[in-house]
């Protein structure tokens, strides 16, 4: 029974993973309708906080209370991460593949591993220095720095998609100081509301409500926003309250193979086989930065 226990709770972590990496599939037709990057994260932000609302309301409605000056880390998360790491993850899909953006995106583990030293004083492992120069070699090898000298992929387009990285791992790092106080919904939820409120002030989709008589961009939308953000969150959320963080992690690197497949088999993306390389040492890199194995050495 612990087995069978064990195998569900592990598909669980791995379904979220996998709704993650499906995203591809629901931006796409936006880009299609006209819509900008900025304006997907909006669309993005605002369908998800409010299914997860209606979610919480219904079934987790004690856990909406928390204390005011916590929503400092609240309202950071959701504008300095979230709604930028999304913003520059999809302008370098719009502007270059899903293959690459995506594999950008998983340079977070590695900013993680930084700001946490910087930050929070945590030791860094000659594992996690290891998983960092992988990193770098796997991303020179998927944006043709390596082994040409020269990238294939527009240098503002390989900026955003560090950026994007970076972002992703202020997620991590704003929210820590309130991860003992509240669940990782609560978080989550109140996290989308400043993104979407931001987002809702900043973004140009209210002007193009007309498109929204397209029954494609109802379908993508409300898909963007139900498997690949709440599901996502929610299966992974689960998965998370019964695994150790760095397993459910390593777990969670199915979404780049999920997203490259989807970028290859769907959308059009073309790979060449110094590129799948690179994209096999980022997650690498990856599933080291995440391990913490008793008695690594430090730097």
């Amino acid at each position: 029974m612990e087995a069978q226990a064990s195998v569900k709770i592990y598909l669980l972590t791995i379904s979220g993973a996998v709704c993650w990496g499906l995203i591809g599939l629901f931006i796409a037709p936006l880009y299609d309708q006209g819509f900008s990057a900025w304006d997907v994260v909006a669309i993005r932000g605002i369908f998800s906080f409010t299914f997860l609302f209606i979610i919480m309301v219904m079934f987790f409605r004690n856990q909406l209370h928390t204390r005011l000056k916590d929503h400092i880390f609240f309202a950071s998360a959701g504008i300095f991460s979230l709604a930028l790491f999304n913003y520059f993850y999809f302008e370098v899909f719009s502007r270059t593949s899903l293959s690459v953006a995506v594999t950008l995106l998983y340079t977070g583990p590695l900013f993680v591993m930084i700001l946490s030293r910087v930050i929070f004083k945590e030791l860094l492992t000659l594992r996690k220095g290891l998983s960092l120069v992988f990193a770098m070699i796997g991303c020179a090898f998927v944006v043709g720095f390596l082994p040409y000298g020269s990238s294939s992929i527009p240098g503002n387009a390989l900026f955003m998609g560090i950026l994007s990285g970076f972002c992703y791992a202020l997620y991590s790092v704003l929210t820590k100081p309130v991860t003992k106080r509240y669940s990782a919904l609560t978080i989550t939820t109140y996290t989308f509301f400043y993104m979407g409120l931001f987002m809702s002030l900043t973004s140009d989709v209210w002007s193009k409500f007309d498109k929204f008589q397209h029954v494609d961009v109802w379908i993508s939308s409300l898909l963007l926003a139900l498997i690949s953000t709440v599901a996502a969150y929610v299966l992974y959320t689960l998965g998370l309250k019964y695994l150790e963080a760095g397993k459910a992690s390593i777990l969670a690197t199915i979404e780049p193979i999920v997203a490259v497949l989807v970028g290859v088999l769907f959308l059009g993306d073309q790979l060449r086989s110094l590129q799948v390389m690179g994209i096999a040492l980022v997650l690498y890199s990856a599933m080291l930065v995440v391990g913490r194995p008793k008695g690594s050495k430090t730097l």
